[in-house]
């Protein structure tokens, strides 16, 4: 599991190991790691210059004692120090190792280590910090921590903000390198472990070693009744594709059985194109929503009153006014969640982290909002964050299949939470596959979810 701890955890973790290590000793830890992580992007020391943009937190400190390990493996290192607070052991450090403090405007480096801002930092960054990163604008930048400006605790961009090539960041993930849009600007993050002895994470992110404990899978003389039937309520005579869609999703074999309810003539054509598929009947899950049209109200209805896990998407999310009388997983990308909560899409793009708890918490039920990273939350403020998929996945009908995929998984026994966020990571590798580096539709992400898991369960 990748774990993403705020900022006071960290804190009380650094204090509790300072504790029992000498003076500067876990600075070091961090300095080290720092440095090896510009030298890999560098390529090579000798000849090549960096400049370190330096704040007044103990990131600066973080920078200039890396900068010291660099200057010594023959890196032309310059330090720019944007406040006469700048951490006194490491400016000494890098001018004993042979890097200069500088002024003005520094030339052209090869790379600039981001040492302005620690993650205590609030709003975006001060003017003087802005100038300086305009003189070195293009040059490719390896954040402290996090990159300076983000919200840390939140992943949200409250103004001017450092966007990094790399961000090496020390003991844990921070919520700003999970959750988008700070996400975006943190690059590729590398972890460095100084040793920290951690609480349970608010938000995490599964990685495939996850996926494959949670995933269910048949064993023994188990009939396809035991693996669990997922009942599908989407689509319409307007909108046919949905009710495809969202069967194909349901349909990859994560579940024993899959039972189609609707129009007659769109159960005729899921029924062609699906011929395992088979009508009403007893589930343990059912899908709603999808190009549900103006049915979509009566089909939640009807879904909720057999009492099984319901998962709701699309047009069905109208209907939702409070807490259901079923388990369920909302589905909202942000335009609906923003109609959901009464605010503009903008904001709840702004602050996905925000709203996504503040949905699970009003409707009492797990909410997940479809995004580059997509967030899973629990009325608990429990969070998980999908990191797989390509940009490629933002394409019609993606969200069909996902629910369909997820509403199997509620069927094969998975708690709502954990059958989110298994669907949504699977989603994600699936469309991958399926991309190949180039576009995909829909379909190709339900075709490619058995590969997905094989993937997983060989990994």
């Amino acid at each position: 599991m990748r774990c993403a701890h705020t900022v006071a955890q960290v804190r009380a973790a650094e204090g509790e190991l300072l504790a029992r290590l000498p003076e500067g000793a876990l600075m070091q830890r961090a300095a080290a790691g720092l440095a090896y992580a510009v030298l890999d992007l560098l390529g090579a020391a000798y000849g090549r210059r960096v400049l370190l943009l330096v704040g007044s937190g103990d990131n600066g400190g973080d920078a200039l004692y890396a900068g010291a390990l660099l200057a010594r493996r023959g890196v032309q290192v310059e330090a720019w120090l944007l406040s006469e607070r700048a951490h006194a052991g490491g400016v000494a450090a890098l001018r004993a190792a042979g890097g200069r403090m500088i002024t003005g405007e520094p030339g052209r480096p090869d790379l600039v280590v981001d040492g302005i801002v620690g993650i205590g930092g609030q709003g975006g960054l001060r003017d003087d910090a802005v100038a300086a990163l305009a003189t070195v604008a293009g040059v490719p930048v390896v954040a402290v921590d996090t990159p300076s400006g983000v919200g840390v605790d939140t992943g949200e961009l409250d103004g001017p903000h450092v966007t990094a090539a790399v961000t090496v960041t020390f003991g844990t993930h921070k919520v700003a390198h999970l959750v988008d849009p700070a996400a975006s600007a943190c690059g590729v993050v590398q972890l460095v472990d100084i040793g920290l002895d951690l609480p349970e994470a608010p938000v995490e992110s599964l990685q495939p070693e996850d996926v494959a404990d949670l995933l269910p899978r048949p064993a023994g003389e188990v009939q396809k009744y035991q693996r669990g039937v997922v009942g599908v309520r989407a689509g319409s005579a307007q909108y046919p594709g949905a009710a495809l869609l969202s069967v194909s999703g349901a349909s990859s074999g994560l579940c024993g059985m899959v039972r189609y309810v609707g129009d007659d003539a769109v159960a005729d054509r899921v029924r062609q194109a699906h011929p395992e598929v088979v009508g009403d009947g007893q589930v343990q899950a059912w899908v709603v929503g999808s190009g549900g049209g103006e049915r979509a109200g009566e089909e939640l209805a009807a879904a909720l009153a057999d009492g099984v896990p319901v998962l709701v998407d699309a047009d069905a999310l109208g209907h939702v006014e409070g807490p259901l009388p079923a388990p369920a997983v909302l589905t909202p990308h942000a335009g609906e969640l923003a109609r959901m909560l009464g605010v503009e899409r903008s904001v709840v793009e702004a602050r996905p982290l925000e709203h996504v708890r503040h949905a699970a918490a009003t409707y009492g039920c797990v909410v997940l909002l479809k995004g580059r990273h997509t967030l899973v939350a629990t009325p608990e403020g429990r969070v998980r964050v999908t990191t797989t998929g390509t940009p490629w996945l933002a394409t019609a009908g993606a969200g069909d299949v996902l629910g369909g995929l997820i509403g199997a998984l509620l069927a094969a026994g998975l708690e709502p939470w954990d059958a989110a966020s298994v669907g949504s990571w699977l989603h994600g590798a699936a469309a991958t596959l399926a991309a190949n580096g180039g576009p995909l539709v829909a379909a190709d992400v339900a075709r490619s979810v058995p590969a997905a898991v094989r993937s997983v369960l060989e990994a």
